[in-house]
């Protein structure tokens, strides 16, 4: 752990990759948030495919593969294949998952034809382009480091000023309508930080893999909270764990790519919160289901006790356990109930075997009793 650390601290290479990733998990998670919240997972798929082209262009027209040039291709791209969708699904019947797919198709497919045009070209600094593909994080250098944080900074810092109408819109839009905000501004703003959070990702791990990294984190944040608030700072914080695990994990493992062992990561992350998420998690919900199925059947046996006690006219008279059994049947679990119930001592047995009710048994089954009746 010790020279981990002193990697992350001394390796050029390995700080670089580390806090780019841990940037891009930052900004993606947050903004990922909010996409999921509003139904538009998807749109963090359209946006990075529909940035190639741009990149492509970018490239095209000023002949730099410098990072801040792509990155303004990549965002007008996105942001344009953003507008259409939007246009399309307003102004046609077309629904929005077919809007994204069409989008999604047509732009990625005319990158691949501007890629496949440049590498016939004989420009000399062409090589790299088709990286964006699927992401190349170690060759990050700290001027891109740099233009992330800026980007990643504006966009956060837009987030926190617009967080009451950020929250609101997430939430229901109609209500937002009626307050008098600016709904469809307010919309386009959410978008275009969404764009440029999915454009500050691509160099790392690629326009296949971006949407892994608006979605994943949010939804595993989602698996922890119900509050807005604590789940956009989970969806950072699991985005930033994932990013620079993922870093870490590919330098310690030779030939590893990093972007998708980033999203690998993620998707661990993921998986660990559907399960073992509290309230939400499989298992935390199977357990709890175990935990009431018991108490059910330690109910239902201390009423039919009660039954019993109650057509004797008293607690003295001892019963059969193969009776209880029998009265059980549909629930089960009389064997357990009557050592649970025992434990508690709510019932005793008695030396022939039988089962009563003790006086604390008889007022729990009333309590049990009065409620069924109340409720019913």
């Amino acid at each position: 752990m010790i020279e981990l650390l002193q990697n992350l601290i001394m390796d050029y290479t390995l700080r670089t990759v580390a806090m780019g990733s841990g940037i891009l998990g930052i900004v993606s998670g947050a903004l990922g948030s909010f996409a999921v919240l509003r139904k538009q997972s998807l749109l963090g798929d359209a946006v990075s495919h529909a940035a190639l082209p741009g990149i492509a262009l970018a490239f095209l027209l000023t002949g730099s593969k410098a990072s801040p040039v792509l990155v303004v291709g990549a965002a007008l791209a996105g942001w344009l294949g953003t507008f259409l969708i939007l246009s399309i699904t307003r102004t046609t019947r077309i629904k929005n998952d077919s809007a994204l797919g069409l989008i999604l198709s047509v732009f990625f497919g005319f990158g691949l034809v501007l890629l496949t045009f440049i590498q016939r070209q004989p420009y000399a600094n062409k090589a790299g382009l088709d990286k964006f593909l699927f992401g190349q994080a170690a060759a990050l250098l700290e001027s891109d480091v740099l233009t992330m944080l800026v980007l990643g900074s504006i966009v956060l810092l837009l987030v926190i000023i617009f967080w009451k109408e950020f929250k609101i819109l997430s939430f229901d839009p109609d209500f937002t309508a009626s307050l008098g905000f600016p709904v469809q501004l307010l919309d386009i703003l959410i978008t275009s930080l969404l764009v440029i959070a999915i454009v500050v990702g691509l160099q790392t791990v690629g326009v296949v893999l971006m949407s892994a990294m608006v979605v994943a984190p949010a939804a595993a944040a989602r698996q922890w909270t119900d509050r807005l608030g604590a789940m956009v700072f989970l969806s950072s914080l699991f985005g930033a764990l994932a990013g620079v695990g993922g870093a870490v994990i590919s330098s310690m493992t030779p030939r590893l790519p990093t972007g998708p062992t980033i999203v690998l990561c993620i998707s661990a992350l993921v998986l660990f919160s559907i399960l073992l998420a509290p309230n939400r998690g499989l298992l935390w919900r199977w357990a709890a289901e175990q935990r009431n199925r018991r108490k059910l059947q330690i109910e239902a046996v201390l009423s039919d006790l009660y039954i019993l006690a109650r057509q004797h006219q008293g607690t003295e008279h001892g019963h059969p356990i193969e009776v209880l059994r029998t009265m059980s049947i549909g629930h089960g679990g009389v064997d357990r109930s009557l050592k649970e119930l025992k434990t508690r001592g709510w019932v005793e047995q008695k030396a022939d075997g039988n089962w009563v009710l003790t006086a604390c048994g008889m007022e729990q089954a009333i309590q049990i009793s009065d409620r069924g009746e109340t409720s019913a």
